[in-house]
């Protein structure tokens, strides 16, 4: 007897549905699985023979086949263990249902117990948009599938309650869908923490407000780090979708936790400079999410910049410019979005005390230049804001007066996101860092004056076409940051500044 259930299969960030069909015949016992499965599907074989028997049920002796469909599709994962167990039931005439409106998904101990999967928020909102009315899934997961409205999801711990649920015996209430609540709670690390650095603190919060990329620069001890890791304090309120997005991201690479059901808060990550281009890019047979994707719609924080590899670093080149990351491996071509704000923070030289007032830098010409030649032309290019960190004196590192703290700065940056919002409203841009060049003339309009002052300072200074651009979407921020339509002088002398230091340091390496 043939029977046929649905599950899903996700491939990159996209879901889709795959039909269960398992046939019991007569012939030599074997049990095969078809439908082009990686070995973890295969090995589902083992576990649904297991957890048949040890749930009371018989595991049927013939010649068994299953197939996944569609057949053209890598099938990869341990997620099919449970739609295969209750289509064999329904094969071999153990269990009688309707499960046509159903999806099921998860991966079996040998007891018949549920264990958690990957991926389930993008199959779930597949599953709903496919129209249908119920799924079946871990109890670990069940929270983050119930953030989807439409369809009803249910957690299920073990094979007996689930089959007790389906025939009517003991039904398992749906789960309500989770709350979400933002954590407006006093952070640990706070910018009123931070004694001086005003300067480098009013770059922060321009880069906050419009997402752009920024470069510390500075001597060790100077802050640099400290300063990176307060940026989350201060980044504006995530959107609903940019929550689900974000969360569809690391649903699929597997680091939610089940009583963290949605990623509420912008992520940071910092990953160490031994990490490899896969890494950063993503990867694997089938790749997964790299630390680009997972900092998607947050920080990537990349300190001691010149210590990761070439290829690490011009890794980062078109994706932090186009916010999309496409990864081609022999078993596909995936693309994961990577909108992140990128900060990253360096010494000037080997020793770090290459221009300092005080402390003698040990480092030769050539040993400084070969230093800052490890970060390309094209990259530095990318970086909206350069900004010195200087070392902190003794006057601002013993008072005692209060500093500005995140919660004051985090208000400005959401006004002026806020303007942002309503400026390209349908646009599906977000942001200032993201405008392309056909708004841009539409967003940035600059007095005559101001025009004047950018002319002059791309003739003297020698500034790119992507540095032009850049200019213009910083001074935009710096606008709104002043809730002004128009790009005043000072809005364009301030963005100027920022691109001045790669030609302090730079300027016999390009």
């Amino acid at each position: 007897m043939v029977s046929k259930l649905y599950s899903m299969g996700i491939f990159g960030m996209e879901s889709f549905i795959v039909e269960v069909e398992a046939d019991i015949s007569n012939g030599m016992p074997s049990f095969d699985i078809v439908g082009l499965p990686d070995a973890s599907v295969k090995e589902s074989r083992d576990r649904v023979r297991a957890a048949i028997r040890n749930c009371g049920f018989d595991f049927p002796v013939s010649k068994i086949t299953v197939n996944l469909a569609p057949a053209d599709i890598k099938k990869a994962g341990p997620i099919y263990d449970l739609p295969i167990l209750i289509a064999l039931l329904k094969s071999s005439r153990q269990l009688s249902v309707d499960t046509n409106e159903s999806i099921f998904i998860g991966e079996l101990s040998l007891s018949g117990d549920l264990r958690p999967v990957n991926g389930i928020l993008p199959m779930v909102i597949k599953a709903k948009e496919e129209g249908f009315k119920q799924i079946f899934l871990p109890s670990s997961n069940a929270l983050e599938g119930a953030v989807v409205d439409g369809i009803s999801v249910f957690a299920v711990d073990n094979i007996n309650s689930l089959i007790e649920h389906l025939t009517e015996k003991n039904f398992i209430k749906a789960t309500d869908k989770p709350v979400i609540e933002r954590d407006d709670k006093e952070v640990p690390l706070d910018f009123s923490q931070v004694k001086g650095q005003f300067d480098v603190k009013r770059a922060l919060e321009i880069a906050a407000a419009g997402g752009h990329n920024i470069l510390l620069i500075g001597p060790p001890g100077s802050g640099k780090s400290m300063l990176a890791k307060r940026i989350p304090s201060i980044l504006p309120d995530m959107t609903f979708e940019e929550i689900i997005e974000t969360t569809k991201i690391h649903s699929i690479a597997g680091t939610l936790s089940s009583d963290q059901p949605l990623i509420n808060t912008r992520p940071f990550r910092s990953p160490h400079h031994t990490v490899s281009p896969a890494g950063l890019s993503g990867g694997g047979a089938i790749p997964h999410p790299g630390e680009l994707s997972l900092a998607h719609n947050g920080v990537l924080f990349l300190d001691e910049l010149p210590e990761f590899s070439r290829s690490t670093m011009e890794v980062l080149r078109q994706p932090i410019e186009d916010g999309l990351v496409t990864i081609s491996r022999v078993k596909g071509t995936l693309t994961y979005p990577c909108e992140v704000m990128l900060v990253a923070a360096m010494n000037p030289c080997p020793c770090g005390y290459f221009g300092h007032p005080t402390r003698k830098c040990t480092c030769t010409q050539k040993m400084v230049s070969k230093y800052l030649s490890k970060v390309s032309g094209p990259l530095l290019d990318r970086l909206d804001l350069h900004i010195e960190v200087p070392a902190v004196n003794f006057e601002n590192l013993a008072s005692s007066e209060e500093s500005e703290s995140s919660m004051q700065i985090k208000e400005r940056v959401n006004s002026a996101r806020k303007i942002q919002n309503q400026r390209y409203q349908g646009k599906k841009i977000n942001c200032n860092a993201r405008l392309t060049s056909d708004i841009i003339q539409k967003a940035c309009i600059i007095t005559d004056s101001a025009k004047n002052l950018l002319k002059n300072a791309f003739d003297k200074i020698g500034l790119s076409a992507r540095a032009y651009d850049r200019i213009l979407k910083v001074s935009r921020t710096i606008a709104d940051l002043d809730n002004s339509e128009i790009i005043e002088v000072h809005h364009i002398s301030e963005a100027i500044q920022y691109r001045s230091l790669d030609r302090k340091y730079w300027q016999n390496d390009f």
